[in-house]
């Protein structure tokens, strides 16, 4: 007896076909039962009465697919995987053979790879987590996160990629940057709000650029606020929300992303050989985030865009800086760094007054009171000399430990006086001369305030 292996769908079809052929069963409602037309049942009838229950099994069992590629194609793809590739993933690979003119699809290649034990799949068990949707409008949170990595394969140093992602489209803006500090996180967000505007929210980690640890202070007690850092007191000027996540997978869609630029940011700076920050960031810019956002880019659930422009009154420089308080002090002056800002006469500032500078990331210093920016001349950075009105100022004091007596000093030339006479030659004269020696030394002082 032949064994004949049939599908779940091909048993269902053997079954229907079996009571249509016993009269049990109208062609019509067979037809409906196994959700073909009219036509097709009648050909699926007339094979089954002419081969039997073989004439319901797929004419194309046992036999290669018609859409199977040719073998030598085939192995032309393997061997230029191999060859360029060997570590893309599927897609990746697939996208970049295309660019070369192999045009296979993503999971033709998987396929391809599995069977040739180039590929293996990387399954891994998570914990259960409920994803976050999406949120409806453009511009209403961005998630930003600094990712650490061999970027340049060991042609330079490790950097750091700051990268911001609009959680309703997931278009990315990113910069190379040496470290994830203040001034990094400062000139991405503003190239960001430059080309964009400002987002409604921030989300970030709890790093100590963006989470402050210290005491409030009375004022701050009294006025319900919290510590903030630097970043934190400029999103907040800005009426920016900053949300600080408990966990990576609070911000999962931008370590996500981390994920992918990782893959496809580090092949692409191989392939072009960038070995320095300078050339990685003018890619960036010009050739890889305009395709990049192109391919990734959702549309957001809803069409309007909630950035908030520029205000061409709004100093973006200004408030994107480090700002720190000052007392001026008794001599018009404001310490900074170690040195002396010296507030120019017409500045109409008074001492024990507090004022706000300012330092930008271009290095600029400014000095505000409330919103009017004071001028100061050249900084010291020594404090100014104490001491009365007309006082001659002094040298630094200095140590005679080490110093000799010089070759006419008054006390060289002078004879020592001879020994007194005595009976006893030998002490007596020993003793003369210790005596004298004594009275030289004690002498010598008397002698130099004469001359």
């Amino acid at each position: 007896m032949e064994t004949i292996r049939t599908s779940q769908r091909e048993r269902k079809r053997l079954e229907v076909m079996s009571q249509v052929k016993m009269g049990l069963m109208t062609l019509a409602k067979g037809s409906e039962l196994l959700e073909l037309s009219y036509r097709q049942a009648k050909r699926l009838r007339a094979r089954y009465e002419a081969e039997g229950d073989a004439g319901v099994v797929h004419r194309l069992r046992g036999r290669p697919s018609n859409r199977l590629g040719a073998a030598a194609f085939r192995e032309q793809v393997l061997a230029r995987y191999v060859e360029q590739f060997g570590d893309y993933g599927p897609t990746l690979a697939a996208e970049s053979l295309g660019a070369e003119g192999l045009v296979v699809p993503a999971q033709t290649l998987r396929r391809w790879l599995l069977e040739a034990g180039l590929w293996a799949r990387h399954r891994r068990r998570k914990v259960h987590r409920r994803r976050r949707p999406r949120r409806e409008h453009e511009g209403e949170l961005l998630q930003m996160d600094g990712s650490h990595h061999d970027w340049f394969e060991g042609r330079r140093a490790e950097a750091v990629l700051m990268v911001m992602i609009d959680d309703a489209t997931g278009r990315i803006y990113a910069r190379f940057f040496e470290e994830e500090t203040l001034a990094a996180a400062f000139e991405v967000f503003q190239g960001y709000a430059v080309r964009h505007g400002l987002p409604r929210a921030l989300y970030v980690d709890r790093a100590s650029i963006y989470r402050s640890d210290r005491e409030p202070t009375s004022a701050e007690i009294l006025a319900g606020k919290e510590p903030k850092t630097q970043f934190g007191r400029a999103m907040e000027e800005l009426d920016v929300r900053l949300i600080l996540a408990r966990s990576p997978q609070a911000k999962g869609r931008v370590e996500r992303m981390n994920g992918t630029l990782q893959d496809r940011l580090v092949k692409a700076l191989r392939q072009r050989g960038i070995g320095d920050l300078a050339a990685a960031n003018a890619y960036l810019e010009e050739e890889f985030l305009a395709p990049f956002n192109a391919k990734f880019t959702v549309p957001p659930g809803q069409a309007t865009d909630v950035h908030r422009p520029l205000d061409p009154q709004q100093d973006l420089a200004r408030i994107l800086a480090v700002c720190e308080e000052r007392v001026v002090q008794n001599d018009w002056t404001i310490r900074w760094r170690n040195g002396f800002l010296q507030l120019s006469s017409g500045s109409e500032v008074e001492p024990k007054q507090t004022v706000l500078v300012y330092e930008q990331l271009d290095g600029r210093v400014r000095a505000f009171l409330g919103e009017r920016e004071l001028t100061w001349g050249t900084s010291r950075t020594q404090p100014p000399a104490r001491g009365k009105p007309g006082e001659a100022k002094r040298g630094p004091p200095r140590s005679n430990q080490g110093q000799r007596p010089a070759a006419n000093h008054a006390w060289r030339g002078k004879a020592l006086p001879a020994p007194a006479a005595s009976g006893d030659v030998g002490g007596g004269q020993l003793r003369s001369g210790s005596l004298a020696l004594a009275s030289t030394s004690l002498a010598a002082p008397h002698t130099l305030s004469e001359t």
